[in-house]
């Protein structure tokens, strides 16, 4: 391979991998603006949630959907379809005057970044050979899904104190813009010439509406009650329309997910983890963000730096991370991650009424830190690792698929948990930051057993062996993606 052909390769990462970024950012970025959000669009308290639940239902339940369009219509193609949308709704949420305007284009960002996602990730694997370098290249990627979401409450904080709110949403313009025009110049298009066209329509619209509802559902829940009439009519036609897209998919001829897929027990172990992963430190975030705001009284500013504990940390490890996998495997990194997760998690239960951010915040983050960077990089390599080439747009968005659904589980659970605490504690005539602090403490108790909950599910699925070396070659490879032309 030449010095050009190899720099040319690399070029073409950092653009996907800032593609990645912006999205995983946008995850989290919003949360320390709300209020101020709420305040100059004159949101009523039950309808400010779905500036961030618009996002998730169509980032959730669309990301199967974006990987399978970019593995049968060409990755390049699709991901600049993904930037396009992802920037004009950017630039649509910022220029929102309205409650109802603003929650409609979240929903569309949210499509753009499914759409754009599955297929940054695919090609990243086409560039990339499986061994050393794949390893290093989906240990970068890992990291920066480590960082972006801790990043976002930084970046949202920092933005609505000194720019306004507006801006949160004005960041992704120019970037993706930027990315957009060069796409065609330095990313390759890879689609395997001997897939067809043929589309799943019944497998892509029960399982995308099957998804859909399930994260409205789970994301809803705490407002409604569990036991509700509606969530327990929105989880019964996700249940009906999971269980058709089950059945289809055993029976089409190219369908949207293959359930042979999960025959691959190391990717089957990673995107379990991957589930739990999102579904402990995504909520770790959002309780920690409440507790600082509502029980604290820090500002949007300060509740963002207070996360630069947590995102340093993860970002000054994940270089040891890489090499650790590459080194061991990705089987005793991720269950050391996961373990960290959980841990700091159950280590901020003890969070006081009047606490400090080094006596009781500090020593929690950290930690939760350390694990991201030894969870996030280990499970993007096993996600990936034996995928074929015809299936990495799938394999992709079944990943981030997997962390989405975990972070509104998580978040669904640590709200109802601590909601229903709370006010236990305020009718035994405790006061209101006490009764808060108590809801948020078992909250955090829930959150750890979930991160501690991947350790025996990654110890009994990931092979020891699920990620070789330069040396190790695989015995049967899938054919390579034809490379068009850049034009």
């Amino acid at each position: 391979m030449s010095q050009s052909s190899h720099i040319n390769r690399w070029r073409a990462f950092a653009l996907l991998a800032v593609s990645f970024f912006m999205a995983v950012i946008d995850l989290t970025i919003v949360n320390v603006s709300l209020p101020t959000i709420g305040r100059d669009l004159h949101f009523s308290q039950t309808n400010l949630q779905w500036v961030v639940t618009a996002y998730a239902l169509t980032y959730g339940g669309m990301l199967l959907l974006g990987g399978r369009a970019a593995d049968l219509l060409g990755r390049r193609r699709v991901l600049m379809a993904g930037l396009a949308i992802f920037s004009m709704a950017s630039l649509l949420c910022g220029l929102a005057e309205s409650d109802t305007f603003l929650i409609v284009t979240r929903a569309i960002q949210g499509f753009g970044a499914a759409v754009m996602l599955p297929s940054a990730l695919s090609t990243v694997m086409s560039m990339f050979e499986e061994g050393a370098e794949r390893n290093k290249a989906l240990g970068i990627w890992g990291g920066l899904g480590a960082g972006g979401a801790t990043v976002g409450v930084i970046l949202g904080g920092l933005l609505t104190r000194y720019a306004g709110w507006q801006y949160i949403f004005f960041l992704n313009v120019p970037i993706g813009l930027a990315a957009l025009a060069l796409a065609p110049r330095i990313v390759p298009e890879s689609r395997l010439a001997s897939v067809g066209r043929r589309f799943d329509v019944s497998g892509g619209i029960t399982g995308t509406a099957g998804l859909m509802l399930l994260v409205d559902a789970i994301s809803q829940a705490p407002q409604y009650g569990w036991s509700a009439p509606r969530t327990i009519g929105v989880l019964a036609a996700s249940i009906a329309l999971l269980a058709g897209f089950v059945l289809i998919e055993r029976r089409v001829t190219d369908p949207l997910l293959p359930l042979g897929i999960f025959r691959l027990r190391t990717l089957a172990g990673a995107n379990t983890a991957g589930l739990l992963l999102g579904g402990s430190f995504f909520a770790f975030i959002f309780v920690g963000t409440l507790y600082m705001q509502q029980v604290l009284h820090y500002s949007a500013l300060q509740c963002g730096l207070a996360w630069l504990a947590a995102s340093l940390t993860s970002i000054a490890l994940a270089g040891l991370s890489q090499a650790l996998v590459t080194r061991v495997g990705t089987k005793l990194v991720m269950a050391a991650g996961m373990s960290m997760i959980g841990g700091g998690a159950i280590w901020a239960t003890q969070v006081p009424v009047h606490g400090h951010f080094l006596a009781n915040l500090a020593g929690p983050m950290v930690v939760a830190g350390a694990g991201t960077a030894f969870a996030f990089i280990p499970i993007s390599i096993a996600a990936l690792a034996g995928v074929k080439a015809h299936q990495a747009g799938l394999a992709s968005g079944l990943l981030n698929t997997s962390q989405q659904l975990g972070g509104a589980i998580g978040i669904a659970i640590a709200s109802s948990v601590a909601a229903s605490h709370t006010q236990t504690l305020l009718h035994a005539g405790h006061a209101a930051p006490a009764a808060l602090t108590g809801g948020f403490q078992q909250a955090l108790w829930m959150l750890g057993a979930i991160g501690l909950l991947a350790v025996p599910a990654i110890f009994t699925l990931v092979r020891h062996e699920a990620v070789p070396t330069a040396a190790a070659k695989t015995s049967v490879r899938d054919p390579q993606p034809a490379l068009a032309a850049s034009s």
